[in-house]
């Protein structure tokens, strides 16, 4: 069974927008942090942020420096699904993005850190044309 699935990339140009869906039909999608990364070819896997499951200490997301104010992450526990909502693309966000989900405390800690997360989805190509 697959852990997790992430769709909605594709080709866009700069200035453009596209929204990124996670479902996480292995696991119980509401008692995990979810987490988006992505990669660009010949470089490292970099978070570009996180959602807190709602445990009852707070709602909590991070957002990479280079991602602030242009992406928002949001989550639907009662349809067991993620988004990360992309406006604005720039060039340089062209890379494979991926979802990522921890049953434990990964946004609320090091949420940045790639061994914090347990699940991986597969990765969705996004391209932005200048």
């Amino acid at each position: 069974q697959v852990q997790v699935a992430e769709s909605g990339g594709g080709l866009v140009q700069a200035g453009g927008s596209l929204r990124l869906s996670c479902t996480t039909p292995g696991l119980d999608f509401e008692n995990y942090d979810i987490a988006w990364f992505r990669r660009v070819p010949g470089k490292e896997r970099v978070a570009i942020s996180c959602i807190n499951w709602n445990s009852g200490r707070g709602r909590t997301v991070h957002y990479a420096p280079s991602v602030e104010g242009r992406f928002t992450i949001s989550r639907d526990d009662a349809k067991n699904i993620a988004f990360l909502q992309m406006n604005n693309l720039k060039p340089e966000d062209t890379a494979i993005y991926y979802c990522a989900a921890d049953f434990g405390q990964a946004c609320t800690n090091a949420w940045s850190s790639e061994a914090l997360y347990d699940y991986w989805g597969q990765g969705t190509q996004v391209t932005v044309s200048s």
